[in-house]
């Protein structure tokens, strides 16, 4: 009985251990702060944006639509090259068919007219000498300066086959490579 008296007191002293061990370990398990550690920036405040000064809406002048009576044969996709690349040509754009075949005025009242557009050139005095070259040939030449560059034209010409075909008699005469455009008259 011995024995059984010394497991048995084993198996006590084990279950209070156990119990003890729970006593103590428990609470700490279901009370224990979180371990995260709490992360604080320290930043500056947000800059006061700069006020913008408020620009006051400018009126805009929209032209009237122009009806044209005939139709532009379309343009080239590719744009001839200037002596000066830097300058964009005039170049007129197709115009729908209009109602009466026989007008031939376009919006302002004015003849539908066309140009040839011969050279844009950063140089006034090199303009203007084409300019005396191709009047002292009987050209009606004239120059209209754009963004700093001077554009020589000849014309204007009513018929737009006609200003064809004196783009094609300068472009050969002058080794140019102009090209037809509408003729606009001088704001004024």
């Amino acid at each position: 009985m011995a024995l059984l008296d010394k497991g048995l007191k084993q198996r006590m002293v084990g279950a209070l251990v156990l119990l003890a061990l729970a006593v103590i370990f428990l609470p700490m398990l279901f009370s224990r702060q979180d371990e995260t550690p709490a992360v604080v920036v320290d930043a500056p405040a947000m800059p006061i944006a700069p006020t913008a000064p408020v620009a006051e809406p400018q009126p805009v002048i929209v032209p009237e639509p122009q009806v044209f009576d005939e139709p532009e044969p379309a343009e080239p996709a590719v744009e001839p090259v200037q002596p000066v690349a830097s300058a964009a040509p005039v170049v007129a754009t197709p115009a729908p068919p209009a109602s009466s075949p026989s007008k031939r005025l376009d919006g302002n009242g004015l003849p539908i007219s066309w140009s040839v557009q011969l050279a844009s050139l950063s140089s006034r005095t090199g303009a203007e000498t084409l300019q005396k070259t191709l009047r002292s040939q009987g050209y009606n030449a004239y120059i209209r300066s754009v963004d700093g560059m001077n554009r020589v034209f000849v014309g204007p010409l009513i018929e737009r086959n006609e200003a064809d075909r004196v783009r094609d008699q300068l472009n050969r005469q002058h080794k140019l490579n102009g090209f037809v455009v509408r003729f606009q008259p001088e704001p004024g």
